[in-house]
């Protein structure tokens, strides 16, 4: 059984990649299960086990929000603003995150292109960082 086969229309739900949201629609016969509209204006298609039409994300990102939990989640703010010269860097690196609608630090592959393209277009540099080293 999938995670959003009970879904109906007007369900409060969570997004890690666009925060909170409401069920907008329900597709039959359709590789996307449901519509969801977000809060911050995006309206985005997800399978039936919460993985979104946008970006390069293979797992869930959708729950619904009674079932959340985002203690582990990173939130942070940034400490420096990055260059555009080093935001290239890291990202050749692959070492490069951006903050995605939600709020959430994500690789910055995991993020649609055009959105990445619109951050730096717009020169919000405040919206990348390099990944935090692992602490023990």
């Amino acid at each position: 059984m999938a995670y959003f086969d009970n879904a109906k229309v007007g369900d409060k739900v969570f997004g890690l990649v666009f925060g909170a949201g409401e069920i907008a629609q329900i597709f039959e016969n359709s590789h996307y299960k449901i519509m969801v509209n977000f809060k911050n204006g995006y309206e985005v298609p997800y399978t039936e086990d919460g993985i979104p039409g946008w970006g390069n994300f293979n797992k869930q990102t959708l729950y619904f929000k009674n079932d959340i939990d985002l203690t582990d989640v990173d939130f942070s703010p940034i400490s420096k603003v990055l260059t555009i010269k080093k935001i290239i860097k890291l990202k050749d690196k692959k070492k490069l995150q951006v903050r995605l609608p939600s709020g959430v630090w994500k690789k910055v592959k995991k993020a649609e292109e055009s959105y990445v393209e619109d951050l730096l277009e717009r020169e919000k540099y405040h919206m990348f960082r390099k990944k935090p080293e692992k602490k023990d």
